[in-house]
């Protein structure tokens, strides 16, 4: 399944980089996440609990950022499983400076398997915007709190 989108952030370049790739920022705004734990630099283990219609459940993964060009872009490459399914995917993640403001694209992919599967591409698809505009959102509170 494809995923593709943008968002604009009131801040440099610099600033939402810094939001983008901080550990604990990303383990306080991702949708279900209980614990982000670098292992090395770029590379995450991740648990998270999340609920897709009647599947939930709790999933174990691993996640990377990989071929960083620090302010500019990066490809996020991840992979998860647990007694709902599995979920893989690698997206790359963008971002221009514009004025004071920074619009953050992505182009993705993902795969599911397993129950979480069966609950239909479609449901999937829109259960996953609904998650990444829950990210962003919190991603921009971050970004305003840390503002004051």
């Amino acid at each position: 399944m494809k995923l593709e989108g943008e968002y604009s952030f009131d801040a440099n370049q610099e600033k939402v980089w810094e939001l983008f790739t901080d550990p604990r920022i990303l383990e306080k705004t991702l949708p279900g996440c209980e614990r982000l734990e670098e292992k090395e630099p770029g590379k995450y283990d991740a648990l998270l609990k999340i609920g897709i219609a009647a599947v939930k459940g709790t999933y174990t993964g691993k996640f990377e950022i990989a071929d960083p060009e620090p302010s500019r872009r990066y490809r996020l490459l991840g992979e998860g499983s647990g007694s709902p399914g599995f979920v893989k995917g690698e997206a790359l993640i963008e971002l221009k400076g514009e004025s004071g403001h920074t619009i953050v694209s992505y182009h993705g992919d993902i795969q599911v398997g397993g129950l979480i599967a069966s609950v239909g591409q479609r449901m999937i698809g829109g259960i996953a915007k609904m998650m990444l505009s829950q990210f962003f959102k919190k991603m921009k509170k971050e970004l305003k709190s840390q503002s004051k």
